[in-house]
């Protein structure tokens, strides 16, 4: 990496690993350029294009003004680290058929990292369950570059920017919505299960289907641990339609996971029946199990 004020957030395509913009990626900033942006990334079909200008987006001025303050100031355990500072893409698998969906990147964990659920407790534990159920190449996820790969899943947040406090405005979340819906249109032809981690995300979700053609029930399913729904997509070539599966899960929060509001089985069980629903074969990593099997947590 270039050497870099450290208060800065890290310009586009300085060396910082798995960013994926450019100094001439273009920059929205207002939620009409935002809609404009994501809409011909997608219509380009570039998911890499797509998760570039996720990455520079100066949109929602109360999102800027935190997320680079957290990068200046920092804490004392990280005041040594370089923070990313921007708004943190979609990343894994272009072809996943699991998706994870999140609220927002954690102030010191993604606008640090620069990757989602990364750099946290919150992430720390989310990846040990992935890991266990398969859908991860390691079960940690420290910063990027790291080697970490999640295997046939991708992972996103609703909103990209970390919050004051944990909590997108309203006006914030809809500004934000037009990067899910264009990544999720690229991926939803390979996509076959939606892992929405906490309410937020399950809110979120309902939305991007919609854009993407499918058909959301009325009323809409209430969130809950292991609430399961499954949508009829689009026809396709064939004239049969795709089908998408909705699971809820709580959120691994500090709050919830020292509550004990969810366990590490609790997160196992809802990623294994995420593995078993989308058809992702193979063993899991350092297991041997078969696809489809229950791993105990460690």
């Amino acid at each position: 990496m270039t050497a870099e004020p450290s208060g800065l957030p890290v310009p586009p395509g300085s060396g910082w690993p798995e960013d994926p913009a450019t100094p001439g990626t273009p920059v929205a900033a207002s939620p009409a350029q935002v809609r404009a942006l994501a809409a011909e990334a997608a219509a380009a079909g570039s998911l890499a294009e797509v998760a570039a200008r996720q990455s520079v987006c100066r949109a929602c001025p109360r999102l800027v003004e935190w997320r680079e303050q957290v990068a200046a100031v920092k804490r004392p355990s990280t005041r040594t680290e370089r923070y990313w500072g921007r708004p943190v893409p979609g990343w894994g698998d272009e072809h996943a058929r699991v998706l994870v969906l999140g609220l927002a990147p954690a102030a010191h964990g993604g606008n640090r990292t620069g990757r989602i659920f990364t750099g946290d407790r919150s992430g720390d534990v989310l990846f040990a369950s992935l890991y266990r159920c398969g859908l991860a190449a390691l079960p940690t996820s420290k910063a990027a570059g790291d080697g970490q790969r999640p295997i046939g899943t991708r992972m996103a947040a609703a909103v990209r920017c970390a919050p004051p406090a944990n909590k997108p405005s309203v006006t914030e979340r809809d500004t934000c919505a037009p990067w899910l819906a264009a990544e999720f249109a690229l991926l939803a032809p390979f996509v076959r299960v939606i892992v929405c981690l906490g309410g937020f995300a399950w809110q979120a979700a309902w939305p991007m289907l919609s854009s993407a053609g499918f058909t959301p029930p009325r009323p809409r399913p209430r969130f809950g641990h292991g609430a399961e729904v499954s949508l009829a997509g689009p026809a396709g070539a064939g004239g049969a339609s795709a089908r998408v599966v909705l699971l809820g899960c709580y959120h691994p929060s500090q709050q919830n996971t020292f509550t004990g509001r969810v366990t590490p089985a609790m997160l196992d069980g809802v990623f294994a029946r995420a593995r078993r629903t989308a058809g992702l074969g193979g063993e899991v990593p350092g297991t041997g199990a078969a696809p489809g099997t229950d791993v105990p947590p460690g």
